[in-house]
């Protein structure tokens, strides 16, 4: 396999196929990954120097075996990678890393976000949504993302992590920065992107240098005073310290919005599963679980082969970078029955949402709970909802899949109660 060239055309983890370069076709990949699970389910991309892995069995398989297929970049034969003392401390995260490390970084905050303790938390997240839907519904009008789906996860990890949530305008920029995948690969292009994700990676890592500080000095109730104090007792290196909030940032925003922004796509285009998830007759657990599989967040991750390894008889050699794409897998029609169908009862329902082993996510409980809690607030405060306006813009990254705004229409419900729990 070929290095990368010298020419502004160095490879990353987040390139987009081809055949999802268009706004339409990265709006609704399932074509194309129906097409790759029957006829390519194991094929190596040239322009993006990596296997692409589109059956359940196979995806099932890379993300259960982090010895063979390992998260750490570093190991990758052909991502040109900034130099060490230039790289963003996010590389120093349990996102990037395997093995005892991994086990010790993701020890640190494991106990916030663990079901039992979230739900204790349960009546704050439904006073956030209550207080921003509030406001939004008068009118009869909204922007799920803009109004609600951004603010209200922010807000939520703003808080648990202990900075204010009226810095969101900037954790927003921060977050899609280090999430974009550059559409132009001209030389003068990527230098420009590279240059963006190295500002924000610099702005945000300051602002959590400050952040810990004050920790250190005089902690609190909040997740930056944990990992302040995990650095104190070297459990945390400063560069693991300072990479844990910003990923924590990131991730605990990012995932959730597009998550809640899926689930309204998939119900406005589907309105009797709307009025049977607002009408009680099929849980809103059920139908996030189904969001989930049919329009999951992620659509995509990155692995390293750190050995050769062979997939349906192709050999991967040590070095390969391999993507397995979990919304083809979610489709896999040899593990759900009719997978194309939008099936808010859908059971069993084994997708990889929130991925699988030992990098299965962190935040997968608070982001039930955010989309549980934040979907019912909605129904509760509107009703005849329906999408307004007809062409979508998708999120500006390979991996991360939602929409960057989505407009409705409905009836605000003046017999409105405090959101359930």
């Amino acid at each position: 396999m070929s290095a990368p060239t010298d020419e502004g055309d160095a490879q990353s983890l987040e390139r987009v196929p081809s055949a999802l370069s268009t706004r339409e076709a990265w709006l609704d990949p399932f074509d194309w990954y129906a097409e790759m699970r029957e006829d390519h389910p194991v094929r190596y991309d040239d322009h993006r120097e990596c296997w692409d892995v589109f059956r359940y069995d196979d995806v099932d398989r890379i993300l259960d075996d982090p010895e063979t297929f390992s998260s750490d970049p570093r190991l990758a034969s052909t991502i040109d990678l900034p130099p060490e003392d230039e790289q963003s401390p996010i590389m120093e995260t349990m996102l990037l890393t395997d093995g005892d490390r991994h086990d010790r970084l993701r020890g640190v905050v494991e106990d916030w976000f663990r079901p039992r303790a979230i739900a204790g938390r349960a009546a704050r997240f439904e006073e956030i949504a209550a207080d921003l839907l509030d406001d939004a519904v008068e009118g009869g009008r909204m922007d799920v993302i803009d109004d609600f789906a951004y603010p209200f996860p922010v807000i939520v990890i703003a808080e648990l992590l202990g900075v204010p949530s009226e810095d969101r305008p900037q954790f927003r920029r921060w977050s899609e920065t280090l999430v974009e995948t550059p559409t132009d690969t001209s030389e003068a292009a990527t230098e420009a992107y590279q240059e963006r994700q190295q500002e924000a990676s610099e702005e945000l890592a300051e602002y959590f240098e400050e952040k810990l500080d004050a920790r250190a000095r005089e902690p609190r109730d909040d997740l930056i005073t944990v990992i302040a104090e995990a650095a104190s007792e070297d459990r945390l290196t400063h560069e693991e310290a300072l990479g844990f909030c910003m990923l924590l940032l990131v991730a605990g925003n990012i995932t959730t919005t597009n998550l809640i922004g899926n689930a309204m796509r998939c119900l406005t285009a589907h309105p009797t599963a709307l009025e049977r998830v607002r009408d009680g007759s099929v849980s809103i657990e059920s139908a996030v679980e189904e969001v989930l599989r049919y329009r999951s967040p992620v659509q995509a991750l990155a692995r390293i082969a750190t050995e050769p390894v062979e997939l349906r008889g192709t050999e991967i050699e040590a070095g390969d970078v391999v993507v397995p794409w979990l919304g083809a897998a979610n489709r896999d029609g040899d593990v759900f029955a009719d997978p194309g169908e939008f099936r808010i009862d859908r059971a069993p329902n084994p997708h990889f949402g929130f991925g699988r082993g030992t990098h299965y996510c962190l935040g997968a409980p608070l982001a039930r709970m955010e989309a549980r809690i934040g979907l019912n607030a909605l129904f509760e405060r509107a009703a005849d909802i329906e999408r307004r306006g007809e062409t979508l813009q998708p999120v500006r990254s390979a991996f991360i899949y939602g929409v960057e705004e989505f407009p409705i229409e409905f009836r605000p419900r003046r017999d409105a109660a405090s959101p359930s729990s």
